[in-house]
């Protein structure tokens, strides 16, 4: 299935029964900024935890993605199955909706999109909330598929950036990424890995949706003109996400993630804020 859907086609196929919406929202961003909260969410959205539930918690760096096995039985859990056609949204438009998207792609499941706008633009629309997630369901037989071509490693992105076989392309702001501007991790710098390009993830969309096809290609063919095997990094490995999907959108197939990103590359190179 297509990555983005509209909230017409979701409101349109909510009746269907192998249909399972996820709502990954969450409160504030990785940068400590709370977001404008709506206190509903869609009729019959499960509630995806990517903080806790379908994250490494004993991982040194936040956000890291659980192992397969534990990733498998929390989707069991929620009731998801083989067959099951997944749309996760979250409250901000298009924030953390896209690394649940990518979780699902690199454990191996296809019917997986996002919805675009998210929350507010279903709400704009004028389609009915409720204040419940669902919690009564039956549970999944969900099976994990792993690609673990997808996840990469520090080992992979240092051996690179010398013998560069991808482009590595970061969705902080430019001032992180330039080393003008603080990380929300007060004990690492600034900065970034030699030889990435900087896309911040507000540049992919437009008051909480993503731009069009013509405008995500211009943004990427002026970043890494002619590239096509391209790594995705940020902060802790969620608004890379964001970018990977725009990229995917419009200008080329590539599911990989720096999944430790910047906040592990500092901390490995030692890299202390001054």
């Amino acid at each position: 299935m297509k990555a983005l859907i509209s909230a017409k086609w979701l409101y349109h196929n909510l009746s269907n029964p192998n249909l399972v919406i996820l709502d990954a929202s969450s409160a504030s961003r990785v940068d400590g900024g709370a977001f404008n909260f709506i206190d509903d969410t869609i009729p019959d959205a499960r509630r995806l935890d990517l903080k806790t539930t379908f994250s490494d918690t004993a991982s040194p760096f936040p956000n890291t993605i659980p192992p397969p096995a534990e990733f498998e039985m929390a989707c069991r859990e929620l009731g998801i199955n083989r067959d099951s056609i997944i749309i996760v949204f979250d409250n901000n438009g298009i924030y953390s909706s896209p690394r649940a998207w990518w979780l699902f792609k690199v454990m191996g499941h296809k019917n997986i999109a996002v919805l675009d706008g998210g929350l507010p633009h279903w709400v704009n629309m004028g389609f009915p909330t409720t204040k419940k997630h669902l919690e009564d369901f039956e549970r999944g037989n969900f099976k994990v598929g792993y690609d673990e071509n997808l996840v990469m490693d520090f080992k992979t992105v240092n051996y690179n950036i010398h013998n560069r076989s991808f482009v590595l392309v970061d969705a902080r702001s430019a001032g992180r990424f330039n080393g003008t501007a603080a990380e929300p991790r007060q004990h690492i710098r600034s900065g970034h890995i030699p030889q990435s390009v900087n896309i911040p993830y507000t540049a992919v969309l437009h008051n909480g949706r993503y731009k069009g096809k013509k405008e995500l290609y211009a943004i990427f063919n002026n970043a890494c003109p002619g590239a096509r095997d391209l790594v995705f990094s940020c902060g802790s490995g969620v608004t890379a996400c964001i970018i990977m999907l725009a990229c995917k959108i419009g200008y080329a197939h590539s599911l990989k993630l720096y999944d430790g990103s910047w906040t592990e590359w500092a901390t490995l190179n030692n890299l202390k804020a001054l």
